[in-house]
């Protein structure tokens, strides 16, 4: 019989994974924008505008893409105010693939901003 030693066992690196510590990130994230007080409280019967805005990070640094959302911000704020109760409209920020970091960059800024909520999930809002 043959034995496996630990000697004889060898592992190959696989590039693929390298920095994603194997947990995979979002590739895009839908976020309502509007009023703090209605981010959470809007019912699926209420009617929510999607905004035309699509925020494409795809080749932004960690700092560039924060520094963008901050940008785009006051003008998705202003069109949420701008229209009906509850004041609330829905966005998509994309991320995409790679090592994940702008997709934990977007996360962070995400929870800590004030007038932004990840949308619910299975939601569907007219334009």
């Amino acid at each position: 019989p043959r034995s496996k030693s630990p000697d004889s066992v060898s592992f190959a690196s696989n590039p693929a994974s390298d920095g994603l510590g194997g947990k995979a990130g979002k590739t895009s994230y839908q976020i309502n924008v509007g009023i703090n007080e209605n981010l959470y409280f809007t019912s699926k019967n209420q009617s929510r505008r999607r905004s035309s805005a699509t925020i494409d990070l795809h080749g932004f640094t960690k700092s560039e893409a924060t520094d963008k959302l901050d940008e785009v911000l006051p003008s998705l704020v202003d069109e949420a105010m701008r229209g009906s109760y509850p004041f609330v409209i829905s966005a998509n920020i994309v991320c995409g693939g790679g090592r994940q970091e702008l997709s934990e960059t977007v996360a962070t800024w995400i929870k800590r901003t004030k007038c932004v909520a990840n949308a619910p999930k299975n939601s569907v809002m007219p334009q």
